[in-house]
C-alpha cells in the first residue's frame, strides 16, 4: 500500500510528518474525488474544538488532495494523508487509524466526505465514547434515528443487508453498515488491524464483529442520514454482493 505524506504545497515542510494530534478527537475522512464537498465540510467539523480532521485521500484526480494540503498549511488541526490511486474504503480507514493512533488521538471517528453523515452529530458520538462506550454508531435504525431522500430499492438493501449481517453473526447492533463513527482508542488497539480483510461495504461489518468479540461494549446513538449532497454514490452490485459473503466468511471464522 503506497501512502505519499510528502507535502506538495509551495512553502510546505516536513513538519508535517511529525504532526501531532493536539485534540481528545481525530476525525478520519477518506477522500476520492469530492472537491465540491471538502472546502465546506473542513470548517464544520473543526467548529468542534475537541476535533480535529485527518483526510485520506486516494490520489483525488480533481484536486481534493491540493485543497486540503493547502488547508494543512492554515491549520495545525487538519492533516492530510495522499495515496497512490484507489485502493478502498476500509484500507484507507487502516491507514487512518494507524495515523491517528501514533499521534496520541483517544477517539477516533469515520466520517464520509459527502454530507450524508451531518456534522452536527459529532458531539452525541463523542459524549457516548466518553461515558459508556467502545464503539459508538451514529445509527439509521434505532429510535430517532432515519433516512431521507432514498428510494425503496436503496431503503431495503440497507435494512435487509443489516437484518442478514445480525442474523448470521448474532449481534444486536441495528445498524452494522453504518459508517459514521467512533472508537475508543483502547478498542482499536484491541483488535489486529493487520487482520482486517473486508475493503469495501462489509469494512464496518467486520470492524463491529471484531470489537465485539474483544469483549468491547458497542453502543448507537440516531442520526438522519440523507443522500449525499452532491457528487456520485460509489455504491455498487459488486460491493453489496462482496459484503453479503463476508458476513458468511466472518462468522466461519474464513476472514
Amino acid at each position: 500500500m503506497a501512502i505519499d505524506l510528502a507535502p506538495t504545497v509551495p512553502g510546505a515542510e516536513t513538519r508535517w510528518l511529525e504532526r501531532p494530534i493536539t485534540t481528545p478527537g481525530c476525525v478520519i475522512i477518506p477522500t476520492y474525488n469530492e472537491c465540491e464537498n471538502i472546502p465546506s465540510l473542513l470548517p464544520r467539523v473543526l467548529d468542534h474544538p475537541a476535533l480535529s480532521v485527518l483526510v485520506v485521500d486516494d490520489g483525488s484526480p480533481d484536486g481534493t488532495g491540493d485543497i486540503v494540503a493547502a488547508e494543512v498549511e492554515q491549520n495545525p488541526r487538519v492533516h492530510l494523508v495522499r495515496r497512490t490511486g484507489k485502493q478502498g474504503l476500509g484500507t484507507a480507514y487502516i491507514a487512518g487509524f494507524r495515523y491517528a493512533l501514533a499521534r496520541g488521538a483517544q477517539y477516533i471517528f469515520e466520517m464520509d466526505a459527502d454530507f450524508s453523515h451531518d456534522p452536527r452529530y459529532l458531539p452525541d458520538l463523542l459524549h457516548a465514547a466518553e461515558t459508556a462506550y467502545d464503539l459508538v454508531i451514529g445509527s439509521r435504525y434505532v429510535p430517532g434515528g432515519g433516512t431521507t431522500d432514498w428510494g425503496l430499492g436503496r431503503q431495503l438493501i440497507s435494512r435487509g443487508g443489516n437484518v442478514y449481517a445480525r442474523l448470521i453473526l448474532g449481534m444486536r447492533v441495528s445498524d452494522l453498515t453504518g459508517g459514521y463513527r467512533c472508537y475508543r482508542r483502547q478498542a482499536l488497539e484491541a483488535i489486529q488491524l493487520d487482520g482486517i480483510k473486508s475493503n469495501g461495504y462489509s469494512f464496518q461489518i467486520e470492524m463491529a464483529y471484531r470489537v465485539r468479540q474483544a469483549g468491547m461494549k458497542i453502543g448507537e446513538v440516531p442520526i438522519i442520514f440523507p443522500d449525499r449532497r452532491v457528487g456520485a454514490s460509489k455504491m455498487s452490485r459488486n460491493i453489496v454482493f462482496e459484503a453479503l459473503l463476508n458476513v458468511v466468511r466472518l462468522r466461519l471464522g474464513l476472514l
